[in-house]
């Protein structure tokens, strides 16, 4: 592989950026189309926190946080950390070290395809934090690796610069070039939401809502009576 940093990998437009941390992870994925989401296996450590911004992406060897290093040194303030490794590694690549570094030089939080640990700690200084394993194995600074090359975290390809949206839900990766269709796709999605969510707390019935009784055209309602009698039936 290229062992290279890129230094100036086109952004997203970080105000465009912002918007959709408004509209939160399973919107801007339901919006875009049910795609970009990192999948069940990103969590987050803490609870409560809903980020956004662009991607600064790192790949590493196993076991080895050397271009942790380096990324503090090309991040810029609203960027998002995105890190992976060249093989699958569970060990403990970020702590509350680098955490602190990263957190001075304004980027807003961390995705981890690999380990972290110093959770506790992470959660006290509030740097929000997505990963695949926590584990306090640490690792060595040895063997270069790149960072602002694309990779891929949760079975996405998450690019320089793309947007990424963070919070309970998991991790979503918008496009960099898809960000203001996400915005505008996200904000008509909301509006319906709210009429439907209207519509249920005068309560409509979803089934009608949302026209699925067509959907129940072989489904027989039935007492309890009936039921059992059919079921009696059945078994003997």
């Amino acid at each position: 592989m290229l062992n290279v940093v890129v230094t100036d990998p086109p952004r997203a437009d970080l105000a465009e950026v912002g918007k959709l941390a408004a509209y939160g992870v399973a919107t801007v994925h339901e919006a875009i189309g049910r795609n970009g989401y990192l999948g069940p296996g990103i969590r987050p450590i803490q609870t409560g926190a809903r980020i956004a911004g662009t991607a600064l992406t790192v790949l590493c060897w196993p076991g080895d946080n050397l271009m942790l290093h380096v990324a503090v040194e090309q991040a810029r303030p609203g960027d998002i950390i995105v890190v992976t490794t060249t093989s699958p590694s569970t060990d403990g690549l970020f702590g509350e070290l680098i955490a602190t570094s990263l957190a001075a030089h304004g980027v807003r939080g961390i995705i981890m395809g690999a380990g972290l640990r110093d959770t506790a700690e992470l959660r006290e200084m509030g740097f929000p934090a997505w990963t695949a394993n926590v584990s306090a194995q640490g690792t060595v600074k040895e063997t270069p690796g790149s960072v602002n090359v694309p990779v891929t975290v949760g079975g996405q390809v998450i690019r320089p610069g793309d947007a990424i949206v963070a919070d309970d839900d998991g991790v979503v990766c918008v496009p960099r070039l898809d960000v203001g269709k996400a915005v505008s796709a996200s904000a008509a999605r909301i509006a319906k939401e709210d009429t439907n969510r209207k519509s249920l707390a005068d309560g409509q019935l979803g089934l009608d809502m949302y026209g699925l009784r067509a959907k129940l055209a072989k489904v027989e309602y039935i007492t309890a009576a009936e039921y059992a009698r059919r079921a009696g039936e059945a078994a003997s």
